[in-house]
């Protein structure tokens, strides 16, 4: 049998995936708690100012901290399920946005580990629609890392 290219086997070699390290002056039990407790998230999403500058839904954030469990951000706008919940060290969360195909979801991962002054928290999202990188990328900045780091100032 003759081996085939993995691009004729369906295997693309073109999807997009992020990737980013931020530090926070905190502890990885703090910045666990902020990205899992509804209430905390909450001061994320108002200090963002998402929901002013942006035509977001009104739905409340929830967030669950069950495996398995959903949660909603952003008015709605952000959805999906939380796939590994190992306190003060990773989330894995099953991600989407409501303006994608409704069976789309992407993969989000926070890694947390101890740093000189704080927590290193390492980002990795995939499996998200291509074209979408530079928006998300942008978007984690602005809506999730500088509020965080607002918050905790």
């Amino acid at each position: 049998m003759t081996p085939q290219s993995p691009k004729s086997m369906g295997v693309s070699g073109s999807n997009e995936a992020i990737h980013q390290e931020v530090v926070f002056k905190a502890s990885a039990e703090r910045i666990y708690h902020i990205l899992t407790d509804t209430k905390t998230f909450d001061r994320v999403v108002a200090a963002s100012g998402a929901m002013q500058n942006m035509a977001l839904g009104n739905a409340p954030t929830q967030i669950s901290m069950e495996l398995g469990g959903s949660f909603s951000l952003f008015g709605g706008y952000i959805s999906g399920r939380q796939l590994e919940l190992t306190p003060g060290v990773r989330i894995v969360q099953a991600w989407r946005s409501a303006g994608w195909k409704p069976h789309i979801y992407s993969v989000a991962k926070f890694e947390l580990a101890e740093h000189t002054g704080g927590v290193e928290l390492t980002f990795d999202q995939t499996g998200f629609p291509n074209g979408e990188g530079a928006s998300l990328a942008n978007g984690w900045h602005e809506h999730y890392w500088a509020p965080i780091s607002k918050i905790l100032a």
